[in-house]
């Protein structure tokens, strides 16, 4: 596998891109032609195009995938049945990244790293047609080696070709028995490759499935279930719509959660009610994390019930759903975000929601001193922390290649220290959701177990009866929600995110007895 590969030889080519010298089959090593592409002949087609661009932003400029493909999609004006094409191949290929970087490498006659990344991308492009898509071999190569030519140069494409040439030679199950290791011998490795996921969050994923009580055998179906394209969920903003709507525009009722609708495909963004800031994409695990607070702890909080927080509110999806319900509590909300471009993702997210009268406050400041500065104010408090996202690897596929291990214990300890403040900022008698997108033991039990070790003010709540309330009362009684008192969602168990749902209560004030007569 490879990750955030370099080229290694000296010079750049005419669009400043480094030069591996990468030669073809069994020819000397050399540059690649760095004419303009005009002067090369024919470029591949527009899908290719995006999707091409797409995975070079990804990969070279940490940008997201989410953010990056709708932007290249209205801009080289791909839509319908392209911008399916184009999506499948985006997404897949940054899925399948390890497992064809195996496969190619053991078509390429020298070190993969050594190969110009761009032409790396391409040949990605490439394989992930010949082997995941029914896209017929000829229009795979002939495509694929048109873009190399146009993006790398002559060189690239002649190189392209014999290598795709080997690509296309045998089918994917035969490429996996002959790069995978031995499936015995090897587990984690076997898997690594099958799947498409680096060794250590495979690891890591075995031990989260066993230490949040489910059975490690079930890696395979979790592994399998983060490389299925996710649905589109949506999220009706309370109050401001209903499902009676977005069935009208097309959409169906969705699949747990009692505010989402389900999008059939493609880009719900042209839809009204999108436009109009009435509805939003949000995936269900989402939802029901900040339900679970806004609904689900009515009967939990003790005491004036009168301010909630999100600490860490970008970009604000969650906020417009804690904001839309606390109407009907009375409450205010203060929303919190320490980037201000990530401040103005949430005020953009809850503007709708002003406008209708919802009392929504937001501020850019530092989650971890909140506790310190407005101590024992609030009733409720989601710490959504900032994590690994090694639960949304559907949605954002590319964060599998960005982490390291490295990443887990400086986030662990931001984690720790957020999950205090949130604490320090509940008023006695108050209830934390402590929240993450990531199964990782190391982001979730232990950040609450370490923190809990070290006060005896705060008790942990059964979570599973609080997510319950927000699902759809049909499907309430259902829904496996584990033996708690946390709830870990996982993609293959309930088709949503894997969110991690903690609630925490901080103890309520004695009560004082009046004198005894």
């Amino acid at each position: 596998m490879t990750e955030n590969r370099r080229g290694s030889s000296a010079g750049r080519d005419a669009k400043g891109r480094e030069r591996s010298g990468a030669r073809g089959e069994g020819g000397p090593r050399r540059g690649y032609s760095s004419s303009r592409p005009s002067e090369r002949g024919r470029s591949s087609t527009p899908s290719r195009q995006v999707a091409y661009e797409g995975l070079r932003l990804v990969r070279e400029d940490d940008s997201y995938a989410n953010l990056v493909l709708p932007r290249l999609l209205r801009s080289y004006r791909v839509s319908g049945r392209d911008a399916a094409f184009t999506t499948e191949l985006f997404y897949g290929s940054l899925r399948a990244l390890g497992r064809l970087d195996a496969i190619l490498a053991a078509c390429v006659d020298r070190p993969l790293e050594e190969v110009d990344p761009a032409l790396v991308d391409v040949l990605r492009l490439g394989a992930y047609q010949l082997l995941d898509m029914t896209v017929a071999p000829h229009a795979a190569t002939s495509e694929t080696v048109a873009l190399a030519r146009s993006e790398v140069g002559a060189g690239a494409a002649s190189f392209a070709n014999a290598v795709l040439r080997r690509v296309g030679g045998k089918p994917l199950d035969e490429w996996i028995a002959e790069v995978a290791p031995d499936r015995e011998k090897d587990f984690t490795g076997h898997l690594a490759v099958v799947h498409s996921h680096p060794r250590w969050v495979v690891r890591a994923l075995i031990d989260a499935l066993g230490g949040h009580g489910r059975d490690r055998e079930e890696i395979e179906e979790l592994l399998a279930a983060q490389n299925a394209a996710p649905a589109v969920s949506l999220v009706m903003r309370p109050g401001l719509t209903d499902l009676d709507e977005l069935i009208d525009h097309g959409a169906s009722e969705g699949h747990l959660s009692m505010f989402a609708a389900s999008w059939p495909s493609g880009d719900p963004g042209a839809m009204d009610p999108v436009k109009e800031g009435r509805v939003a994409v949000q995936d269900e695990g989402s939802q029901l994390a900040a339900l679970a607070l806004a609904l689900g702890a009515d009967d939990l909080v003790r005491g004036e019930d009168a301010h909630w927080l999100d600490l860490c509110a970008g970009p604000g999806g969650k906020t417009a759903l804690l904001g839309g319900l606390s109407v009907g509590h009375d409450a205010d909300l203060l929303a919190i975000e320490l980037q201000p471009h990530r401040t103005e993702l949430v005020e953009r997210a809850i503007a709708t929601l002003l406008d209708a009268g919802c009392e929504i406050t937001t501020r850019t400041a530092d989650g971890t001193a909140i506790g310190d500065e407005l101590p024992g104010r609030f009733s409720r408090v989601l710490a959504d922390v900032p994590c690994s996202g090694l639960g949304a690897l559907r949605r954002r596929p590319e964060a599998r290649w960005r982490r390291t291990p490295g990443d887990i214990g400086q986030l662990s300890s931001l984690q720790r220290d957020l999950l205090r403040s949130a604490l320090d900022a509940a008023a006695p008698g108050g209830v934390v959701a402590y929240v993450t997108c990531s199964p990782h033991l190391a982001e979730t039990r232990l950040v609450v177990d370490d923190v809990l070790r070290r006060r005896d003010d705060i008790e942990q709540l059964d979570a599973r009866d609080a997510v319950r309330a927000g699902i759809l009362p049909a499907k309430q009684a259902d829904v496996e929600l584990g033996d708690g008192p946390a709830v870990q969602l996982w993609p293959h168990v309930h088709g949503t995110d894997a969110m991690y749902i903690c609630l925490l209560r901080k103890q309520a004030a004695p009560t004082v007895e009046g004198p005894q007569h």
